[in-house]
């Protein structure tokens, strides 16, 4: 693998993407805070500060996880849709060059876009003297990146064989089993059903345990205050073990397919 080609592909990624997108996103996530930094009092006069941290936490995550979806299953299935892929592999790229590049070119972009939320949330929360604690907020944020990076990671796995509309479909329900496994694995020891506990345990060895990546309750209640080092490394190599897995996964299906 040739990394400069890899990192060009990425930056024309990026480039496109940034000219085209995030002002817009981040516009809009900058209104639904201001709107809700507004309202939220006139509902919750008592708990208005830990119901604002929630929500600007929340609001984020659900806006990168749509960017990091509906773009990432586009990223390379567009360019099958679109028949431009025939002159991407007429170049001397290789085509896990191309994937890898996609996917480090999206994953930039979810990571600036993320970098800038934060830092507008931050702001709203020292103008609204609401308690928080920056650290915690800041880990949340880094390991809502490494989530984003894994979606975007199943999304292209997805992409390079499915249709568009299958491949949305498919990513977004990986995301919502993937914040459940655990649950899955409780339900299937509850059933004391042999058979449910096998295909229960399955999902959750395939499955990746995106809980492991979710902090957003942690830093609203403080309690990343004094991290445990150990186990965000341990969740770190997780999500990145997943997401190269995924991607090779991905490349090796793509190396396959005849254009």
């Amino acid at each position: 693998m040739n990394f400069p080609r890899v990192f060009a592909i990425a930056k024309n990624v990026f480039q496109e993407m940034v000219r085209d997108r995030i002002l817009y996103i981040i516009g809009f996530y900058t209104l639904i805070l201001a709107v809700a930094w507004r309202v939220l009092p006139e509902f919750a006069a008592a708990t208005e500060n830990k119901m604002f941290l929630d929500f600007g936490l929340g609001t984020m995550s659900i806006v990168t996880l749509i960017v990091a979806v509906f773009m990432g299953t586009g990223l390379v299935n567009k360019e099958i849709d679109k028949r431009t892929i025939l002159l991407l592999i007429a170049k001397p790229v290789s085509r896990s060059e191309i994937i890898f590049g996609k996917f480090l070119g999206l994953s930039a972009v979810l990571a600036v876009l993320v970098a800038v939320m934060t830092v507008i949330y931050l702001v709203f929360l020292q103008l609204g003297n609401i308690p928080h604690s920056v650290l915690s907020i800041l880990i949340a944020a880094t390991f809502l990146v490494l989530q984003l990076s894994l979606i975007t990671a199943v999304a292209i796995t997805f992409g390079v064989f499915t249709s568009s509309l299958l491949a949305v479909t498919l990513t977004f329900a990986v995301y919502l089993m993937g914040n459940i496994t655990p649950d899955l694995v409780n339900l299937g020891r509850l059933s004391r059903n042999p058979f449910m506990e096998r295909i229960t345990q399955a999902l959750y060895l395939i499955l990746p345990d995106l809980t492991r990546l979710d902090l957003k309750n942690d830093a609203v209640y403080g309690l990343l205050a004094l991290p445990d080092t150990t186990a965000l490394i341990t969740s770190v190599g997780y999500g990145l073990f997943y997401s190269v897995m995924l991607l090779a996964i991905a490349n090796f299906i793509f190396s396959r397919r005849e254009f």
